[in-house]
C-alpha cells in the first residue's frame, strides 16, 4: 500500500518524516502542500489534516499528523532500521533530544509565528529574522551542552543513526536557512555532518526537493 506524505519543501517537520521514510527504505509519494502560500487551509487539504499544518502521512485509511508520531509509527511499521532504541532509558533520552527542537526550538520559528509576530506586533522583517535566529540558537546550544555530557559515537545515541539525529540535522537545516555561524557548536555540527553523509539525509534536505529547485528557477 503506498503511503502518501504530504509536505513542504521548506518546512523541516517534512524533512524528518522524509528522512525517516528512506532510513526504512519505505516508497512513499510526497504530494506538496505550499504552507507559504495557505495551500494547508484549502478544504481539500483541511480534509486530510484538520490542523492544518505538514507533514501529514496517510497509510491506507490512517491519517497521521505531528513529525515525531509519524516517525514512531513508522518504526512500529517496519522494525528495520530501529529509530528508537529498545532499551527504556535510551529510548527517553532520544526522544528528550527529539524534543528539544520538535518542542522547544522549531515551533517558536514557524511561518504561523511569524506571521503572527508581523500582524499582532508589527515586526518588521529583520526583528522576525532576529527572533528566528535568537531560538534557533537556543536549540544548537542545548544539543551542544547535552552532546557534551555524552558525546556523539559517531551518532546521537552509539552507532545506529536514529530518531535525536533526525531532529538534530533538522535543527541544521534551520540554522542554515538563516546563514546562522555554526562555530559555536563543534559537536552539533559534526553530528550533522556525519548524519549529511548519508543519502537518505542528503536527498532529504529541502534544497534537494523539487519545490526548492523550481523557486530557484524561477
Amino acid at each position: 500500500m503506498t503511503l502518501r506524505l504530504y509536505g513542504f519543501w521548506r518546512s523541516i517537520a517534512s524533512f524528518r518524516v522524509r528522512v525517516a521514510l528512506k532510513l526504512k527504505e519505505l516508497p512513499f509519494q510526497e504530494i506538496p502542500v505550499d504552507i507559504l502560500s495557505g495551500d494547508q487551509f484549502c478544504s481539500d487539504y483541511d480534509a486530510v489534516n484538520a490542523e492544518r499544518v505538514v507533514p501529514t502521512l496517510v497509510h491506507g485509511e490512517h491519517r497521521l499528523f505531528q513529525s515525531l508520531a509519524i516517525i514512531e509509527y513508522l518504526d512500529d511499521l517496519k522494525a528495520e532500521p530501529r529509530l528508537l532504541p529498545s532499551d527504556p532509558a535510551d529510548r527517553a533520552y532520544a526522544r528528550s533530544l527529539a524534543l528539544v527542537t520538535v518542542a522547544d526550538a522549531h515551533p517558536l520559528v514557524t511561518p504561523r509565528v511569524r506571521n503572527h509576530l508581523i500582524r499582532m506586533l508589527g515586526a518588521n522583517a529583520k526583528s522576525v529574522e532576529d527572533w528566528a535566529g535568537h531560538w534557533t540558537i537556543e536549540g544548537l546550544a542545548t544539543y551542544e551542552r547535552l552532546l557534551d555530557r555524552r558525546p556523539p559515537a559517531p551518532f546521537a545515541l552509539g552507532q545506529q543513526v536514529g530518531l535525536a539525529d533526525i531532529c538534530l540535522a533538522g535543527q541544521i537545516v534551520g540554522a542554515r536557512f538563516l546563514k546562522l555561524d555554526l562555530t559555536p557548536f563543534p559537536r552539533v555540527a559534526g553530528l550533522a555532518d556525519q548524519c549529511f553523509a548519508m543519502p537518505a539525509f542528503a536527498t532529504s534536505h529541502p534544497f534537494e526537493q523539487p519545490g526548492y529547485k523550481t523557486t530557484a528557477a524561477s
